[in-house]
């Protein structure tokens, strides 16, 4: 994680197809240097700010079972 940043409203926000009917899920938007990263349950919650070889990295751990408990 690099940082939280403000939130952004110019960015589209998305959630995975595979969250729930109530929703709890974490949204994503992209923007040219970065991934930001929000709680659906919270939008004017914190955002959380990737750089885009910190996200494929965080990505890649996910897809290896680096978080899996």
């Amino acid at each position: 994680m690099e940082g939280i940043t403000l939130q952004q409203p110019t960015l589209t926000w998305r959630k995975s197809s595979r969250s729930g009917a109530a929703g709890h899920c974490v949204e994503i938007a992209s923007a040219a240097a970065a991934i930001f990263v929000r709680d659906s349950k919270d939008v004017s919650g914190p955002v959380l700010e990737f750089g885009r070889a910190g996200w494929q990295e965080f990505i890649a751990g996910v897809r290896a079972g680096e978080f899996d408990r």
